[in-house]
């Protein structure tokens, strides 16, 4: 059960409070020393004249925290201090064994109290997991957080509530290994987030794949003992404001060997089973969106199967034909996302959509690029592409946009097809974006490339280990601002 947020009209006598301070607080507001004896507070005004940003007091029958606000440049990077400020406070909280705690908001505008409660709520992420062990399948000490005063309402609460429990989604997805989680358990597992959340799902079979000729998508599968799926979820509330609906098409590899083109670099696959954290977020998206109610049509679409090179696998050299006609030499079996996104792209076509964005762990070269700090971003929609950076700014999942320059056509230039599926060395993920361009014609689209974040080798803040749930929030965040 994930730790439980709602809303409390002010936290009673005795309760384990956390008080966010303004930035550049050198004094104890009365607000926050209605019980502190003489001796506390003058603790409290040392610390803060130290410079200290968390300061924790024992009362021995409840906690009390103090946060100070960050002096930033901007509101967005004040946010996102105050999200890194929740992850260190968690770990005080664990270890204070809190089971419930209420925000107080003592900056001018309340703008602390959610960043911070979000980055307590995403820093108290569990994976399940598969120990056996009493200790491993207990359950976290906390268990509630309250957010108090009148700039709050339930509904504001329970908001933020859904879009972590998105995070979440995504990531418990992200963390399950392929032998928990193939290409019809990854279905399954859709469609029971739409039934839990309220959005309409469709699972496509091989039969049906191959009755479409998504030439990309079968292709990759050739070498699998597992069938491919290709789910369409579909968000249309009534009331919606959108006369075209947005399409989130997600990379549905559940895992990666490289197929023939077997994977060169030492420990590569440890980690493959990442590889379908784009249509993680996607799920986790429209689960947000769906439990919010908001009121925008919004269609998700997962082509998903294993890569392996295993008996009839597809093989460098090989020619396939896609879902859209066109014909792709394939140079190299391991670049094979952009293969079943082409189909998916391709297939978005029929629904006249307003936008379609695309979400992937596609290359290595975005992730040598800029790293896990953010997401590289590629399209061929100013307009959407700027209020995607605006998103990424407020919910600290940037975008960096990296240019499709005609010339970038000339990389996968194929002798004996219309396109091949590998560039050169240089401009990896550009190549790659250029390559998805040729599917996504006929509407507005952008390309994310989430390599570096969407799966973590060290902790990282309130992102932690593991995946991430990266682009749930950021397309979230998108999105509610297009209804």
């Amino acid at each position: 059960m994930p730790l439980q947020l709602a809303y409390a009209a002010a936290a009673p006598a005795a309760a384990d409070t956390v008080f966010i301070l303004p930035a550049g607080t050198t004094t104890l507001p009365d607000a926050a020393a209605t019980d502190l004896p003489e001796a506390a507070r003058q603790y409290v005004a040392d610390q803060l004249a130290a410079d200290s940003k968390l300061i924790s007091l024992n009362h021995f029958t409840h906690q009390h925290y103090f946060v100070v606000a960050a002096d930033k440049a901007t509101p967005a990077l004040a946010a996102e201090a105050l999200r890194k400020s929740g992850h260190q406070l968690h770990a005080r909280l664990k270890t204070d064994k809190v089971a419930a705690l209420y925000v107080q908001d003592l900056t001018a505008d309340s703008a602390g109290a959610l960043p911070l409660a979000e980055g307590i709520a995403l820093s108290a992420y569990q994976f399940a997991g598969y120990k056996t062990d009493e200790k491993s399948q207990q359950a976290p000490t906390l268990a509630q957080l309250y957010l108090t005063g009148s700039a709050f309402t339930t509904q504001l609460v329970q908001e933020l509530q859904a879009v972590v429990e998105g995070v979440f989604l995504a990531r418990d997805l992200v963390n399950a290994p392929y032998n928990k989680l193939n290409a019809t358990q990854f279905a399954e597992r859709m469609a029971a987030a739409g039934e839990e959340a309220g959005f309409q799902t469709e699972i496509l079979d091989l039969v049906r794949i191959e009755a479409l000729r998504m030439g990309g998508l079968l292709g990759v599968n050739q070498g699998s003992p597992e069938p491919p799926t290709f789910t369409i979820m579909e968000y249309k509330p009534e009331g919606a404001t959108n006369a075209k609906p947005f399409v989130l098409v997600g990379k549905g590899v559940v895992y990666d060997t490289g197929g023939l083109s077997l994977k060169p670099t030492p420990n590569s696959m440890d980690m493959m089973k990442c590889d379908m954290a784009g249509g993680a977020a996607v799920v986790g998206t429209l689960y947000a969106l769906a439990k919010n109610q908001v009121p925008l049509h919004v269609i998700g679409l997962v082509p998903a199967t294993d890569n392996r090179p295993g008996g009839p696998a597809f093989a460098p050299g090989d020619v396939l034909t896609m879902y859209s006609g066109l014909t792709v030499e394939v140079l190299n079996t391991d670049a094979e996302g952009r293969l079943i996104l082409a189909d998916a792209l391709a297939f978005a076509k029929k629904y006249d959509p307003a936008l379609v964005i695309d979400m992937a762990t596609l290359t290595g070269a975005a992730a040598r690029a800029i790293g896990q700090e953010g997401i590289v971003g590629m399209g061929t929609t100013d307009d959407y592409m700027q209020q995607l950076q605006q998103s990424g700014r407020r919910v600290h999942e940037r975008v960096v946009e990296f240019p499709l320059w005609e010339e970038y056509a000339e990389h996968i230039k194929s002798d004996i097809a219309d396109i091949k599926n590998l560039g050169r060395a240089e401009a990896g993920a550009i190549s790659a974006g250029k390559f998805l361009e040729r599917f996504a014609e006929g509407y507005p689209w952008i390309h994310l490339d989430i390599a570096a974040p969407a799966y973590l080798m060290a902790p990282d803040s309130y992102r932690g280990k593991g995946g991430t749930g990266t682009t749930v929030r950021l397309l979230y965040d998108f999105l509610k601002t297009q209804a």
